[in-house]
């Protein structure tokens, strides 16, 4: 027991795991921003060049089709879902899929906000996906592409038709840059430059296919739609969204800050480079559970399993016979633990979550890193373990 409490000796250079804001990428700087357009307006022809350069450096690294759009909006991930949500629902029955929290989240804005009634929910628990086969396609369909906050992501595209009769409505915001989306599957996507870019917080990104695009130009809500979510106006769509005419006021460090991820992106291949580090991020989480004799995946599938949000539960039977708040306060205690060691930051599992740890894998988090955290995993769970049996 004296040997196994002994820490380890080699610490992970960045101990930044957060699913949110994420690592910065190796070899931040902020002197990477000293070009940024601050001090002037975004609508300025300087602004507006470094915000259509941000569109379309994300649209080539991304392989988005030439007649997709995509628009920087506002309020993060989170605006961009309620921009698609309030824009183009309630003409079809709509499908909804949950089995983490962020799901969930967009359930309530459907049923309780919008109160739309021919709604079908498609639930699953944390670490199972719904019956991906039960979907019916002549409906909308609001789904995520990985669980954030759950670590289980759908595996393909191969379930969603081409010849679908209604829209697909995808939160991606863990999942693009880090995972191959089949654009010809997506009718509306939404992320935040904060996962894997690591970059700031606050600006996301909403991408409409020409489908997408049609409905917002035939179809009017019969609800009122705020100016921040507005995507089309008199029947037409706002076209300067897309060409880096924002709703509101972007921050032009952010911008910048972006415009560094995507850069160092391209210098690693582009979006394969971006995916190559990120499985391998992974794989390296995987090695170590396949050995550990307390630590497992919160998802059951392989096939399913995040290589972003890498959500662990622990399955030690003396961890499992606890009660349901002993396990949640010996979760945080292993989390305070590898922080005090500065080893590993902003681990905890997401508040609604069952205990464990989320780390979180993206592309800016470096393998060697992660390869010199999960000793340091062994040591801290045997050392809240000890103190808890003694």
């Amino acid at each position: 027991m004296a040997e196994s409490l002994t820490p380890p000796t080699v610490k992970p250079q960045r101990p930044h795991f957060s699913s949110g804001p994420c690592a910065k990428r190796p070899g931040w700087s902020v002197s990477n921003l000293q070009d940024a357009c601050v001090g002037r307006s975004h609508r300025s022809a300087d602004g507006k060049a470094k915000l259509a350069e941000a569109i379309d450096r994300s649209k080539q690294i991304l392989g988005i089709p030439a007649d997709y759009r995509l628009g920087i909006v506002p309020a993060s991930d989170t605006g961009a879902v309620e921009m698609a949500l309030w824009s183009v629902l309630g003409q079809r029955p709509l499908d909804i899929l949950a089995w983490e929290s962020f799901g969930q989240e967009w359930v309530k804005d459907v049923v309780d906000e919008l109160k739309l009634q021919d709604v079908r929910l498609l639930k699953a628990p944390y670490g199972s996906l719904p019956d991906l086969t039960t979907v019916d396609f002549s409906h909308d369909v609001v789904f995520l592409w990985n669980g954030t906050t759950s670590g289980v992501r759908v595996p393909n595209g191969d379930w969603i038709p081409n010849d679908r009769e209604g829209l697909t409505i995808c939160d991606a915001t863990s999942a693009v840059f880090a995972m191959d989306i089949p654009w010809e599957k997506i009718d509306v996507l939404t992320y935040s430059w904060q996962k894997v870019l690591g970059g700031e917080a606050q600006h996301g990104v909403i991408v409409l296919s020409p489908r997408a695009v049609q409905r917002l130009e035939s179809y009017q809500p019969s609800w009122p739609i705020p100016k921040i979510f507005r995507l089309a106006q008199k029947g037409k769509l706002i076209e300067g969204i897309f060409k880096g005419d924002t709703i509101n006021t972007p921050s032009m460090l952010c911008v910048e800050d972006v415009l560094d991820s995507l850069k160092w992106a391209e210098s690693l291949g582009g979006l394969s480079g971006l995916i190559t580090r990120s499985t391998a991020n992974l794989q390296a989480i995987a090695q170590w559970v396949e050995k550990s004799n307390w630590a497992g995946f919160l998802a059951e599938n392989a096939e399913e399993r995040s290589s972003t949000s890498i959500c662990l539960k622990i399955v030690d039977e003396w961890f499992t016979g606890l009660s349901a708040d002993d396990q949640a306060s010996i979760a945080k205690k292993l989390t305070k633990v590898l922080e005090k060691e500065g080893v590993a930051y902003d681990i905890a599992p997401y508040r609604s979550a069952p205990p464990g740890l989320r780390i979180w894998g993206g592309a800016t988090v470096e393998t060697s890193d992660l390869e010199a955290l999960l000793p340091w995993l062994d040591w801290a769970y045997a050392t809240v373990k000890a103190e808890a049996t003694r």
